[in-house]
């Protein structure tokens, strides 16, 4: 096994560790469904939403059909992402691909144990007495959109490129 992949396999492991404990402490410890929402800064908050869509909630739809597609999908993204990262040569790369595959198993274990993703951040902001809210989100997310941008880095900066199989 070469370090790169090394790199990118605990990438991995270590996303999926951090995404599974955090919503099972905020599930079972924390109780976030029936405490939230937990202020934790002026900008930021603890809530619960169950998604059933894809990123950012779209496509909900809670058919059986729609979450075993997703699930296919999903699947079959890993798969080529795994290929990918078997092949990639940097380790920024290889790393980066280790978070979004990750992320994205984590993701999917929410869907087979729960039927939706649980999402539970809310960073928001009142200007005006007006409050503006981001998407509520998870650490699999961060790790997903993290793992992205290190690949936008790395095609576009790093040296050698990250070429997709």
């Amino acid at each position: 096994m070469t370090p790169p992949l090394r790199s990118g396999l605990i990438a991995a492991v270590i996303t999926l560790v951090l995404d599974q404990a955090s919503k099972l402490w905020l599930l079972d410890i924390l109780d976030i469904a029936h405490r939230a929402p937990v202020r934790v800064t002026p900008f930021f908050d603890l809530v619960l939403a169950w998604n059933i869509g894809i990123s950012f909630g779209w496509l909900q739809n809670d058919s059986q059909m729609a979450q075993l597609s997703l699930m296919a999908i999903k699947g079959i993204a890993v798969v080529l992402l795994a290929i990918w990262m078997v092949r990639s040569q940097t380790v920024l790369a290889t790393v980066a691909l280790g978070m979004i595959i990750g992320g994205a198993i984590g993701n999917a274990i929410d869907r087979l144990a729960y039927g939706a993703v649980v999402d539970f951040a809310l960073l928001h902001i009142e200007i005006g007495g007006q409050t503006y809210n981001w998407y509520i989100f998870n650490l699999a997310d961060v790790a997903i959109v993290a793992g992205v941008a290190a690949l936008l880095y790395d095609s576009f900066i790093g040296v050698p490129a990250a070429k997709a199989p």
